[in-house]
């Protein structure tokens, strides 16, 4: 079972600054070196905070496997619904724990978080073509393939969406 913890502002600051202790402390609990190295991550989210407040509820969190309480990767969505309900996931699992089953767990929880969310009528999945892992990863939740985007970091995207 995967748990998502929120970061507060103050650990977001410390992981732009790269500085675990402090994230970890301010997290209320001990993240990985792989949190702190997605420091790309927390800069996108931290400058999105400051321009929408309300946006930290959405976006990227730390997945904690339960029972063992361990920080496998983090999780979410890149923002709130936009004006036709959608929210588009994002989600990575650490190297270190890849192949247990963690981003399925992770995609799961996302599906019901957003399925629980009156405003929220579709959710959406952005992956490379060549990324066998995500693709596989969304094999059987019902995501249909819609089209396709180029992503300026990613390159070429195949969109997937999940009505809820």
């Amino acid at each position: 079972m995967i748990r998502f913890v929120k970061l507060p502002p103050a650990a977001l600051r410390a992981l732009i600054d790269s500085d675990l202790p402090a994230a970890s402390a301010a997290a209320g609990q001990q993240l990985s070196e792989f949190i702190r190295d997605e420091k790309w991550l927390w800069e996108i989210r931290g400058e999105q905070i400051a321009r929408d407040p309300a946006s930290a509820d959405w976006i990227a969190r730390v997945a904690v496997d339960e029972p063992a309480g361990v920080v496998v990767g983090h999780g979410g969505f890149h923002g709130p619904p936009d004006a036709g309900g959608m929210v588009e996931v994002g989600y990575s699992v650490d190297p270190a724990y890849r192949r247990r089953g963690h981003a399925r767990a992770m995609l799961a929880a996302l599906i019901e978080r957003a399925r629980a969310e009156p405003g929220v009528r579709v959710v959406r999945a952005s992956i490379s073509p060549d990324n066998a892992g995500s693709l596989a990863t969304i094999a059987g939740f019902g995501f249909v393939e819609v089209g396709e985007q180029w992503d300026e970091q990613d390159g070429l995207e195949l969109v997937f969406e999940l009505a809820v």
